[in-house]
C-alpha cells in the first residue's frame, strides 16, 4: 500500500480560486467541476487559503438573508491551509484524514507550489483498487 502515491490519484487540474473573486462566482466554478472545495491563490499565484462547500453555504445563506452578494472568497476562506505532498503515500493521507477530516487536500510539490488536489473519494478509490489487486475475488 505504501507504493500508492498521491501524484498518481490526485486531480491535476483543480478549480483554482482567487481571494478577490466573488463567492457566487467561486460556487459556479466548483459546481461546474463537481468539486467540493478549492484552493485559493493570491495575486502572486501562491496558495493562501482553501474554500469549502460549507464556507460557501454559510456565505450564500447570509447573502440571501441580507439580500446582498458582496462577499469575496478571501473573506471566508480557511487559512492556513492543510496540504499534502504529491509524494506522500495514499495510506499516509488516509491516516491524516482520520484525524483532520477535510473532504479535500490541496497537493503541493517539494517547493510548496500547488500541483493539484486529492479528495476522500480519490483516496478511497486508490485503496479499493489496491485491495482488489491484492485479494482476488473468490468464485
Amino acid at each position: 500500500m505504501e507504493s500508492l502515491q498521491v501524484c498518481d490519484y490526485m486531480n491535476h487540474h483543480p478549480v483554482k480560486l482567487t481571494k478577490n473573486m466573488p463567492v457566487a462566482e467561486a460556487v459556479e466554478r466548483l459546481l461546474q467541476r463537481q468539486q467540493s472545495g478549492g484552493p485559493v491563490l493570491d495575486e502572486a499565484g501562491k496558495l493562501c487559503g482553501f474554500l469549502s462547500e460549507q464556507d460557501c453555504i454559510k456565505a450564500m445563506v447570509e447573502s440571501t438573508y441580507y439580500r446582498e452578494q458582496v462577499c469575496r472568497v478571501g473573506e471566508i476562506m480557511h487559512s492556513p491551509v492543510m496540504t499534502v505532498s504529491d509524494t506522500m503515500s495514499i495510506l499516509e493521507v488516509a491516516e491524516k484524514l482520520l484525524i483532520e477530516k477535510p473532504k479535500m487536500y490541496p497537493v503541493v510539490d517539494a517547493d510548496g507550489i500547488l500541483v493539484g488536489c486529492i479528495s476522500r473519494s480519490q483516496i478511497l478509490a486508490a485503496i479499493d483498487k489496491q485491495l482488489h489487486a491484492e485479494y482476488p475475488k473468490t468464485a
